[in-house]
């Protein structure tokens, strides 16, 4: 039995954000992400180690998927795994990462 999956109210808002960024081009590719990351999302609860250690941060137990162009960062827990995070790749990680005061912690998430 796999771990389980939740996303972050931060990550929520990230893949928000993306689809209606995305949306203004493409309503229908727009859709087509949101439906890959959630995807993604579900993979890891069987295969949270695929991810790679974020370089940036350098903990064996924050990693990161990559989403087309998005980093889909997660937490790797005993029997979760917490999404918390959807950034664009081209943007700097830690401005990103400060700007949304974001925080490690499981009282942020919640079942997606």
């Amino acid at each position: 039995m796999g771990r389980r999956v939740i996303w972050a109210y931060a990550a929520e808002a990230d893949l928000d954000a993306a689809a209606e960024y995305i949306h203004r081009d493409s309503p229908a590719y727009a859709a087509a992400f949101v439906l890959l990351a959630l995807e993604a999302g579900r993979s890891l609860t069987d295969f949270a180690e695929r991810g790679r250690i974020i370089p940036e941060f350098k903990d064996r137990k924050i990693r990161e998927i990559f989403v087309q162009s998005y980093r889909l960062i997660y937490l790797v827990e005993n029997n979760r795994v917490s999404i918390v995070a959807l950034i664009h790749g081209r943007r700097d990680l830690r401005t990103a990462w400060d700007e949304r005061e974001r925080e490690l912690t499981p009282h942020e998430n919640r079942n997606h």
